[in-house]
């Protein structure tokens, strides 16, 4: 630890980034999720938390922006690609309701001095690709969790369907339709790889370790990712080094070693003497 350095995540803003929209569960997602153990670990250790599930206040315009569990129904009860007035009206409606989501999660990330994002290889996210391209525009750090993705049911569906043509079918016609595909080493896309640091990059929370200590409501799916026994690199030691004051490191690659990040860019304001 540098000297005279304390815990950095104390005073500091940090938004949380990840699939909202088509999750399997928006109920779950947003009362038993990832969200919800990170941030109470960082709000432990003094951060600021912005949660786009629990929106700030926004100042004389109210509960600007909110998201729910059934948020995605106006979308589901309007929207239409048919021409003319009707359909413009429709589309316009939710151009106007969902333009505020993206306004306040936006100026979350501008808030906020680093991202911390949750990116499975299997759920669709467009949001979650333009708050951490925005972030790095900004050149602030981002903590990307790409987990280990496994899915046991397509071995067991290949071996019914060379038993029952009827399932075989079925299943063909299933994977022509929707992507369905495992990701066992937690690889991200290619396009993180080059917009994120080298050592940002994390296959998992590490909330197995933190379970005794902390009283998290059950997630079966996250639970059974974060258990996986191949996880090599977990998140919360490396946030456990800022509340100790280590400044991140990042690999050099002209120079071949490990030097500090310049992105941590962390302002301590009470530090700096008036002139």
């Amino acid at each position: 630890m540098s000297k005279g350095l304390r815990n950095l995540l104390r005073g500091s803003r940090v938004y949380l980034s990840g699939p909202m929209d088509f999750v399997a569960s928006r109920a779950a997602e947003r009362h038993t999720g990832w969200r919800a153990r990170i941030s109470e670990f960082l709000a432990h250790h003094g951060a600021t938390v912005f949660d786009p599930w629990f929106k700030p206040a926004v100042k004389g315009l109210g509960p600007y922006g909110d998201e729910d569990e059934k948020s995605t129904e106006l979308r589901e009860q309007l929207w239409s690609f048919s021409s003319g007035p009707a359909g413009a009206r429709a589309r316009e409606a939710c151009a106007q309701q969902f333009y505020k989501t993206l306004h306040i999660d936006l100026r979350m990330v501008d808030l906020s001095d680093f991202v911390i994002g949750y990116v499975p290889s299997t759920i669709y996210s467009v949001g979650t690709v333009h708050e951490i391209a925005l972030a790095r525009q900004q050149s602030k750090p981002v903590l990307l969790v790409s987990p280990r993705i496994e899915v046991e049911e397509i071995d067991r569906m290949q071996l019914l369907a060379q038993r029952h043509s009827e399932i075989a079918q079925t299943w063909l016609d299933l994977t022509s339709k929707i992507h369905i595909r495992d990701n066992p080493t937690g690889a991200p896309s290619i396009w993180y790889m080059g917009l994120v640091r080298s050592e940002c990059f994390f296959d998992h929370f590490g909330f197995a370790e933190h379970a005794s200590r902390r009283r998290w409501k059950p997630n079966p799916t996250l639970d059974d990712r974060e258990n996986n026994p191949r996880n090599k690199r977990a998140l919360l030691p490396f946030l456990e080094g800022l509340v100790r004051g280590t400044i991140p490191r990042r690999y050099d690659g002209a120079r071949r070693k490990f030097v500090p990040d310049d992105d941590w860019l962390l302002m301590d304001k009470a530090r700096r003497p008036r002139q």
